[in-house]
């Protein structure tokens, strides 16, 4: 019973770290382009050898 007045509070600011972490990311423009880097793997770029 005695842990659950450590857990308990432990487990709110990790949370709400966790969610800072998350908008914060969101707000530095993270996640805007998510469709872009894998299309970009598919493309051949490469050039053909003389």
């Amino acid at each position: 019973m005695e842990a659950l007045y450590l857990l308990v509070p432990l487990s709110v600011v990790l949370v709400f770290a966790a969610l800072w972490i998350f908008f914060r990311a969101s707000d530095d423009g993270q996640f805007d382009d998510l469709v872009g880097p894998a299309l970009r793997v598919l493309q051949d770029d490469d050039l053909p050898p003389k």
